[in-house]
């Protein structure tokens, strides 16, 4: 047996990769995903079983050669690979499981697409991979899991443009949760972190907004190029401009615009306004102290107050 200080590093390492590739397998095959993922943690465990008898020929057998070790070498790298693509398969497995339970709820019929494209510059466009051969037409809706990503401005027949609602052209209707007060959001456009907030204008000039509540989508004329219901974000801060008519607000957005992928295309929108059922819970909001008013009524014909409150006129009881 001709072992040297290079092979047992080496087949330490390889040891070690196969048991966590054997431990991803493992918990893939109970996962909830389905067959897709079983199948390529089958595939990841066989490739570690084949790594395994080949890092053991490789002990046992002539002294490991260097092209041995390489091939070894290549064959965690690919199975590194591998392992990336099941996580990145679970990763879109989640997003669209909140996807489609977003449309569930809130009655939108939507074809499911990918981000492939970002337009350069400040015009904060993307393009899907979805057109009007899958039934896309300009002027609906995009949406992910988390709420409102922006409107279909163009079609090809395989591919759709999408601005975003961060966008400074965007101007989006929006419905205030309970309240109802109708107004607008407005995109911040471009920001050097990239996380802008929306600009939020209502039309009561009596309306008082609050630190904390939501928004939603309001119905476009047709439902284009927005239908109802669609979650928008929460108001993080009051503005107080000075001349101005209504009352301004700034709103953080649920959907985290610098990590789009997968999302949804609203190609039928919902035959009942679905309100504020998609909403996600509400944020928690500091608790004001509770105002306590006594009010002291004497005991009939004695002027005394009832027990515990000091009584209206001292030296009065008897």
């Amino acid at each position: 047996m001709h072992d040297t200080r290079r092979t047992r590093a080496v087949l330490g390492v390889l040891i070690v990769a196969a048991l966590v590739l054997i431990t991803v397998s493992y918990r893939s095959g109970r996962s909830s995903v389905g067959g897709g993922i079983s199948h390529a943690g089958a595939a990841v465990l066989g490739g570690a079983e084949n790594l395994a008898s080949s890092a053991g020929h490789l002990v046992t057998g002539s002294g490991g050669s260097s092209a041995q070790v390489q091939a070894l070498q290549q064959q965690v790298v690919r199975l590194n690979a591998q392992l990336a693509r099941e996580r990145l398969s679970k990763s879109d497995y989640a997003e669209l499981s909140r996807l489609l339970a977003l449309a569930g709820r809130g009655g939108y019929r939507i074809v499911a697409a990918t981000v492939i494209a970002t337009a350069q510059g400040f015009q904060q466009k993307v393009t899907l991979n979805a057109g009007s051969a899958d039934g896309v037409r300009a002027q609906e809706t995009v949406l992910n899991g988390q709420g409102l990503v922006g409107q279909v401005i163009s079609v090809t027949a395989h591919t759709a443009t999408v601005l975003l609602a961060t966008a400074s052209a965007s101007q989006v209707g929006v419905e205030l949760v309970p309240s109802g007060q109708l107004g607008y959001v407005t995109g911040p456009g471009k920001t050097p972190s990239g996380t802008g907030q929306f600009e939020l204008q209502v039309l009561d000039s009596n309306a008082a907004l609050h630190q904390g509540e939501q928004l939603v989508t309001a119905a476009s004329v047709n439902s284009a190029p927005f239908v109802a219901g669609v979650p928008v974000g929460v108001i993080s801060t009051i503005q107080n401009r000075a001349g101005a008519l209504t009352a301004r607000a700034l709103v953080r957005p649920y959907v985290n615009f610098t990590g789009l992928g997968g999302v949804g295309i609203v190609i039928v929108p919902p035959r009942h306004d679905p309100r504020f059922s998609v909403l996600p819970p509400a944020p928690p909001t500091a608790k004001a102290r509770p105002t306590v008013t006594v009010t002291v009524t004497p005991r009939a014909g004695t002027g005394v107050a009832g027990p515990g409150v000091s009584p209206a006129t001292p030296g009065t009881g008897g």
